[in-house]
């Protein structure tokens, strides 16, 4: 899908790498373009019956994508130059001058007769975006995790190895499969679960939020990271 090309230098480093992500669940055999007479739900997740979701699934995706073209549009007053929008289904793509948003559908793995319905907010233009009324208002409750990208990645092991060593005089604590191929990281005093890959953080939220609240949280853990004074926790973020 075509991308709206940004005025350069306008992205602030930090907040370009974050992104916001919302997911919603449900039954393929309640979309609106499931015919019972007609149809059997997926048992298993290919391209098939990818595309199937995707006819499926065409009109519920087009009537969302279409409510936050014209809400970001009123929202922020753009012009028809300021965004656009591509709808594909089963995803689609609303760019504007300040920020990309994408609606995804995809069958469940574990259980394709479900569904789920993934959010993102990403490319925010700068940092002060997330504190204006306009985008928290466009996504209030909208979204339960925090997605940071590692700039350059970074051994499991070696974050599992700071925390043990030095975490825990500023409240972190670790846990972790014997594979290490991914760790759980817990910050005192911030209701989030914090997974590390390797290539991304991701703070999972037990409730929704706004984009300046979960900013605001996952500004905390960054603090909690460079006050280990560990060279590994601090490079993280």
């Amino acid at each position: 899908m075509r991308r709206m090309t940004r005025p350069a230098g306008s992205s602030n480093p930090f907040v370009s790498r974050i992104s916001l992500v919302g997911r919603d669940a449900g039954l393929v055999k309640n979309l609106g373009g499931f015919r019972k007479q007609h149809h059997t739900v997926p048992d298993a997740v290919n391209a098939a019956t990818t595309a199937f979701l995707g006819k499926l699934c065409a009109g519920e995706l087009a009537a969302e994508a279409e409510k936050f073209f014209q809400r970001s549009k009123a929202a922020f007053a753009y012009r028809r130059a300021d965004l656009t929008l591509e709808v594909s289904s089963p995803g689609a793509v609303l760019t504007t001058r300040d920020f990309t948003f994408e609606l995804a559908y995809a069958l469940v793995k574990t259980d394709p007769a479900s569904y789920e319905i993934i959010r993102t907010l990403h490319s925010l233009r700068d940092g002060e975006l997330v504190k204006r009324p306009e985008l928290n208002g466009l996504f209030a409750a909208g979204f339960s995790s925090v997605v940071f990208n590692l700039a350059k990645g970074v051994k499991v092991e070696a974050v599992i190895d700071a925390v043990e060593a030095r975490g825990a005089a500023r409240g972190l604590t670790v846990s972790y499969p014997s594979d290490c191929r991914h760790c759980l990281l817990a910050v005192e005093g911030i209701a989030a679960e914090v997974s590390c890959d390797g290539a991304t953080l991701e703070m999972r939220f037990a409730q929704p939020g706004s984009p300046a609240g979960l900013i605001e949280a996952f500004v905390a853990m960054r603090s909690a990271f460079a006050l280990s004074k560990d060279r590994v926790l601090a490079r993280l973020l």
